[in-house]
C-alpha cells in the first residue's frame, strides 16, 4: 500500500501544483489513510462535485479520515465543517504548511483571514503524479475584483514568489527529468507588483530562460491580455524565444464591452483583437485559447453574438466555456439575470464554435511538424497544445518531433521522425 494519501483535486492548475504540496506533507506526517479533497469554488457546479465527491468517499471508505481544503473551504468552511462525512476543513494558506498535517493537529476547522496574508512562500516539488508536465506556482492571490468572480476572498490578494525559488524549483524540476514546466497562479500576469523593482511577468521569465537553460519548454496559464500587451519583455519573449511554447491561453470572458464593463474586466474588445493580432505578427502561427462566460447578467441576444464573433475575429483555437453561474456574495449575483436555460443554450453554442474552430486549427497543422510532449504511450501535446495521438509509442515525458498526417475528431494524428532536441 503506498504511504501518500490520496488527493482529490479539483480546479485549476495551481490546485493541481498545491495538491503535490500537499501530498508530501502528508506523506511526511504519515496519513496514508486519509483522503484529501482539494476544492475549487470557481462555479456552484464545481462546489456541488466536490460535495458529492465526499459524499462518495465516505460511502466506499468508511473508516477514512477525509480533510477538506481548497478555495470553497477556504470561502465557506463552516458548510463544509458541518457535512458529517469531513473529518477537519483547512484554510488554502495552512494547506501549503507542514506543520497543518502533524499528529495532534486536531482542530475541526483551520481557516484563518486569507487577506491578511502578504507572502507567497517557496514549496519545492520533485514530481506530479501521472504527469509529463510539472507546473511552478510563481505568484497567489489577485489584487482584481472582477463582479462574478469569488477566488480573491478564497485565494487572497496578489503575492508574488522571489525569482530565486522559482528559478531553484525550475532546476530541480529539470534535473527531475521534466521537459515542460507551466507557470501558474491565480493571475500570473500580476506577477512582481508586490516585489522590490516591480519585476514583470516577462522579465522574470526571461531570467529564468537564462538561468535555467536546459529547460526546453516553458508555457503559461491564463493571462490577461491587455496586461501581457503592457509587458514588453513578455512581448519580445513571444517574438524571439522558442522555448516559450506558441500557446496563449487568455481570460477573455466576453466580446460585448457592455458586458466586459459590467464585468469589471480590465479590457476591451477591440484591446483583445488588438493583442492577438499583434502577437500574431510577433510569432507566425500562435494559437490562443480562451475563457469566455455565457449568459453573465444583462447579456442581450446581440451582446452574445457579440462574443461569438469573437471566436474568428481573435482566431481562437482552444475554448474553456462556462454558462454564468452566480456566487452568492458577488456584485453580479445582485445584477439582473439571464434565464438559466437560455445560459445553458449559450454555452452549448460556444462550445459548438470552439469545437469548429480547434477542428480548422488542427486540419491547419496537418502536413507540418510538431514537437509532441508524450504523456501516455501513444498520446500528448504539440507545442501549440494540440491533443496529439502517435502513430507508435514513446515514453512519457520524451518530446517527439512527428509528422502530423491527419486528424481524428479532436486529436492530430503524428508519426513520430525522431527525438527532439
Amino acid at each position: 500500500m503506498s504511504d501518500a494519501p490520496r488527493i482529490i483535486t479539483f480546479g485549476c492548475r495551481l490546485n493541481a501544483f498545491e495538491s503535490e504540496v500537499i501530498r508530501g506533507h502528508a506523506r511526511a506526517a504519515g496519513l496514508a489513510e486519509a483522503v484529501i479533497v482539494n476544492t475549487c469554488a470557481v462555479t456552484a457546479e464545481a462546489e456541488r462535485q466536490a460535495r458529492q465527491a465526499i459524499r462518495r468517499v465516505r460511502r466506499e471508505n468508511p473508516g477514512a479520515r477525509i480533510v477538506v481544503t481548497g478555495c470553497a473551504a477556504q470561502v465557506d468552511p463552516a458548510r463544509y465543517a458541518s457535512m458529517p462525512e469531513v473529518d477537519r476543513v483547512i484554510g488554502n494558506e495552512e494547506k501549503l504548511k507542514a506543520e497543518s498535517y502533524l499528529p495532534g493537529r486536531n482542530m475541526a476547522v483551520a481557516v484563518d483571514d486569507i487577506m491578511t496574508v502578504r507572502e507567497t512562500a517557496p514549496h519545492m516539488v520533485e514530481g506530479f503524479e501521472g504527469r509529463a508536465r510539472a507546473f511552478l506556482q510563481v505568484q497567489q492571490g489577485c489584487d482584481h475584483r472582477c463582479t462574478f468572480c469569488i477566488i480573491p476572498f478564497g485565494r487572497g490578494n496578489n503575492r508574488s514568489a522571489p525569482l530565486g525559488a522559482i528559478v531553484d524549483q525550475a532546476r530541480r524540476l529539470v534535473e527531475s527529468g521534466y521537459n515542460e514546466i507551466v507557470l501558474t497562479g491565480v493571475d500570473i500576469t500580476g506577477y512582481g507588483a508586490d516585489l522590490p523593482g516591480r519585476p514583470s511577468l516577462g522579465q522574470m521569465a526571461r531570467r529564468l530562460l537564462a538561468q535555467v537553460p536546459d529547460l526546453k519548454r516553458l508555457r503559461l496559464t491564463s493571462v490577461d491580455c491587455v496586461e501581457v500587451a503592457e509587458d514588453d519583455a513578455l512581448m519580445r519573449l513571444i517574438a524571439e524565444e522558442e522555448r516559450l511554447m506558441p500557446h496563449l491561453h487568455l481570460s477573455l470572458q466576453s466580446g460585448d464591452d457592455m458586458v466586459l464593463k459590467r464585468m469589471k474586466r480590465r479590457h476591451s474588445r477591440g484591446d483583445a483583437v488588438e493583442f492577438c493580432h499583434r502577437a500574431r505578427a510577433l510569432r507566425p502561427g500562435i494559437a490562443f485559447g480562451a475563457d469566455l462566460i455565457a449568459g453573465f447578467p444583462t447579456e442581450t441576444g446581440e451582446m452574445f453574438e457579440n462574443t461569438t464573433s469573437l471566436i474568428a475575429d481573435c482566431d481562437l483555437s482552444w475554448l474553456h466555456v462556462f454558462p454564468y453561474s452566480v456566487r452568492e456574495g458577488t456584485p453580479a449575483a445582485r445584477m439582473p439575470q439571464v434565464p438559466a436555460a437560455v445560459r445553458k443554450q449559450r454555452a452549448a453554442r460556444l462550445r459548438e464554435a470552439g469545437e469548429a474552430a480547434a477542428a480548422r486549427f488542427m486540419d491547419g497543422r496537418i502536413g507540418s511538424e510538431a514537437a509532441v510532449l508524450v504523456e501516455r504511450g501513444d498520446s500528448g501535446y504539440s507545442e501549440h497544445f494540440a491533443p496529439v495521438r502517435l502513430t507508435a509509442p514513446a515514453p512519457e515525458g520524451a518530446l517527439v518531433r512527428a509528422l502530423i498526417c491527419g486528424r481524428d475528431g479532436a486529436r492530430l494524428i503524428g508519426a513520430p521522425q525522431r527525438q527532439a532536441a
